[in-house]
């Protein structure tokens, strides 16, 4: 069978390309290795997406302006980005939200304490399953040939020009390709691979959770980079959120976080502090816990909180375990009381008196612990203590394949005429390291439109650009 645009892949990044594909003309075929209820990819989990807006917009407040944003990325990202992509992603973010109204997408204003973000990020009314929804009946109604159950295992591939792909013994052909597959997140062995082995002797991939969906194996990304794409990122590099311990293996989503970390302490296996809880605002901070979790002993950590806290995040699902006292949590939740103690003793000794306010960068802050709490520290003092077990949780993998403003695969630096990235699969030219909130949903929109775009007109749709 042949088609002018094949899109593999059936996330957010692969309907934003397909829709932009059949606006420009073109005969779109989406292949989605899930079945049809799985449909989605991680873009099921999501809420939001966030976007540069120079006024108010509709459900966002006051002003969000480039160089925030761009200072944002640069500061959670440490500079390991591509500077010129990221304005792009940021610049395209101020103008998407009309387009995906037009496919059905609906927003709304984020619930009241949603993490301070009324002001960054517009919010998916029903969610993220909604917004993938709303792209698939957009898509049918256009005509897109839309398969399930349809994973890619190989692209034939001949010059840096795609040929065909081929899902089980089927070879379909098409003009142009965009890949849109998502990461390996989803496989054990290449997370394990990547993460190795640490001095402990601990495999810490082997304690990981996965937030999203089980389908993304990274089949295609292993497979394109051995065919020569030049990567983008490392293996090691993931939106990884410490999350409830008892979340499920796969898809966990959002209910599984634990947003009281910044109110109160973490503490490790060992019972010591490792980290400034209070170093910024959570929605800048939180993907960076995972990782810092990752690297303690036994790839867990727990997070304490007094009950002056209860009632400023968002509560998880799971109830923490409780203790009237803070010896008493300690032997709940199997930590040597001495060192608990010593721990949170300092810990209370070093708070220093300030105005606190958790919607500021407020004057609450530590002298003479190690590591210091910069924000927002409050003596832990007051019962009933609440302690709540986290686990890494990956969201999505950062290391990928490397693109330019054209969303062209390259190989050897040459970009492709008719293979194209989007998604998470070239997330890594933005996101080298760290995460902001909803910062995923606008790559993904972003390339998954410029991907789209390019393909049609690499088919003969649309103005060349």
């Amino acid at each position: 069978m042949g088609t002018d645009v094949l899109v593999i892949g059936g996330g957010n990044a692969a309907l934003c390309a397909a829709l932009m594909a059949a606006e420009a003309g073109a005969s779109v075929t989406l292949l989605e290795a899930a079945p049809r209820e799985w449909r989605g990819g991680n873009s099921g989990h999501t809420r939001n997406l966030r976007c540069m807006h120079d006024a108010p917009q509709d459900v966002l407040i006051d002003a969000y302006p480039e160089e925030e944003f761009w200072q944002d990325l640069l500061k959670v990202t440490g500079g390991i980005t591509n500077e010129k992509l990221a304005r792009l992603t940021i610049r395209a973010s101020s103008t998407c939200r009309d387009w995906m109204r037009r496919h059905g997408v609906h927003f709304q204003p984020p619930l009241s304490g949603a993490l301070h973000v009324a002001r960054t990020n517009a919010f998916f009314m029903g969610g993220g399953k909604a917004l993938v929804n709303a792209y698939y009946r957009s898509a049918e109604k256009m005509g897109v040939q839309i398969r399930y159950n349809a994973p890619v295992e190989r692209l034939e591939i001949e010059n840096g020009r795609f040929v065909a792909a081929w899902v089980g013994t089927e070879r379909i052909t098409a003009k142009t390709c965009v890949l849109a597959a998502g990461g390996f997140e989803s496989n054990r062995d290449w997370l394990r691979e990547a993460w190795g082995q640490n001095e402990r002797g601990e495999w810490p991939a082997d304690n990981f959770l996965i937030r999203g969906t089980r389908f993304n194996q990274g089949v295609l990304l292993k497979h394109m980079l051995a065919q020569g794409a030049d990567p983008i990122g490392d293996a090691t590099q993931a939106h990884m959120v410490a999350i409830d311990a008892r979340a499920p293996l796969y898809d966990g989503g959002i209910c599984t976080r634990i947003d009281c970390v910044s109110l109160g302490v973490v503490v490790n296996t060992e019972a010591q502090r490792f980290y400034d809880e209070g170093e910024d605002f959570w929605p800048k901070r939180y993907a960076i816990w995972g990782r810092l979790v990752a690297q303690q002993p036994g790839q867990t950590a727990y997070s304490i909180i007094d009950s002056k806290a209860i009632g400023r995040f968002m509560p998880p699902v799971f109830e923490g375990v409780q203790a009237n006292t803070l010896p008493e949590l300690a032997q709940k939740i199997g930590l040597d009381v001495a060192t608990f103690m010593q721990t949170l003793n300092d810990y209370n000794a070093a708070c220093r008196p300030g105005t606190f306010d958790h919607t500021t960068l407020d004057d609450c802050h530590t002298e003479g612990v190690s590591p210091a709490k910069t924000h927002w520290a409050r003596t832990i003092d007051t019962g009933p203590f609440y302690a709540y077990a986290v686990r890494p949780g990956v969201t999505f993998t950062y290391l990928g394949l490397e693109t330019d403003d054209t969303a062209a695969v390259r190989f050897g630096g040459v970009p492709s005429d008719n293979l194209f990235v989007a998604g998470e699969m070239m997330a890594g030219n933005v996101l080298g390291k760290g995460y902001t909130a909803g910062v995923g949903m606008s790559i993904g929109t972003a390339f998954g439109r410029i991907a789209g775009t390019q393909a049609a007109q690499a088919s003969g749709f649309g103005a060349k650009s």
